[in-house]
């Protein structure tokens, strides 16, 4: 599982990087500046947590089903909410009204807060278990 959440990352990264090439340089000539600037808070949460995955990756204190689990919390995360902010940036382009899928912004922000608080519980869940009893 490790390979695929790497991978996982490295594709969210790669693909981060040339969003953001797209909303820093092509994306002001065709949209307004402030569908610029939720692309590219959707380009930095994506990038973020591309590097969350690669590094859950590696994590020795985390169980294998605990990355598995944690990282799917994460890669559905950043569709939810990354490509939803990407979809609502462009909405003017669209015959398709995005602002119908909204809701998807704030859902895809929670998947992603459950894949850290289950990160953060794998650890801790771990630094006890290895903690002598006195």
């Amino acid at each position: 599982m490790n390979k695929t959440i790497l991978g996982a990352g490295v594709f969210f990264g790669a693909t981060a990087v040339l969003l953001g090439a797209f909303g820093a340089h092509g994306l002001g000539n065709i949209v307004g500046p402030k569908a610029v600037e939720s692309f590219e808070t959707g380009v930095q949460y994506q990038m973020y947590h591309a590097f969350f995955l690669m590094i859950l990756s590696g994590l020795k204190p985390i169980s294998e089903k605990q990355k598995k689990t944690i990282s799917y919390f994460i890669i559905l995360g950043i569709i939810c909410f990354s490509f939803s902010i990407y979809l609502l940036a462009l909405n003017e382009l669209s015959g398709f009204d995005f602002t119908r899928i909204a809701l998807v912004t704030p859902f895809g922000g929670l998947l992603i807060l459950v894949g850290w608080v289950l990160l953060g519980v794998g650890i801790l869940k771990k630094t006890q278990q290895s903690i002598p009893n006195n």
